[in-house]
């Protein structure tokens, strides 16, 4: 199956953001809705991705390797909004922080941001397995692996389709 530009690129953000949700992908790419996601899927990427156990999104060995990355390289490429939680979020021996800490802490690190989000990011990266919830009173997050042990990049912009 021969990719478009367009395609290649929409793959390479599946490689970088999985496991994902339609939501997360819908907003990396400006659609409308989840189905507007889920439709884009089949019907151009079929062979190269699958729903995890969870009903994730996840690429395919070959989707890696198709848009050049290395299906077992360890680096977690997330957007800004998810790298500044991994920065700010207290580690795994730390006490957890609530979701409110964690805006404040981002927003003294010079980013303006909604809680809406900054809960999107927490959830998102506990999909990957990086953060860990803490239930109390209100649910509470921290890393679920040592900080120095992760290798985290900036997601690029999507490019304008």
């Amino acid at each position: 199956m021969t990719l478009s530009e367009e395609a290649k690129s929409r793959l390479a953000d599946l490689v970088a953001l999985q496991p994902t949700k339609n939501s997360e992908i819908q907003e990396r790419w400006g659609m409308d809705s989840g189905s507007e996601v889920h439709q884009y899927l089949e019907s151009e990427l079929k062979e190269y991705y699958y729903r995890n156990e969870d009903s994730l999104i996840c690429a395919t060995p070959e989707a890696a390797t198709l848009v050049g990355i290395d299906p077992d390289e360890e680096v977690l490429r997330v957007p800004e909004l998810q790298v500044r939680v991994v920065n700010v979020l207290a580690g795994p021996d730390e006490e957890p922080q609530s979701v409110v800490s964690v805006l404040h802490d981002i927003e003294e690190s010079g980013m303006d941001t909604e809680p809406d989000a900054v809960r999107s990011a927490l959830r998102s990266l506990e999909d990957k397995g990086i953060v860990e919830v803490i239930q109390k009173t209100v649910p509470t997050f921290r890393l679920a692996v040592a900080r120095d042990t992760l290798d985290v990049e900036v997601l690029d912009d999507p490019i304008s389709a």
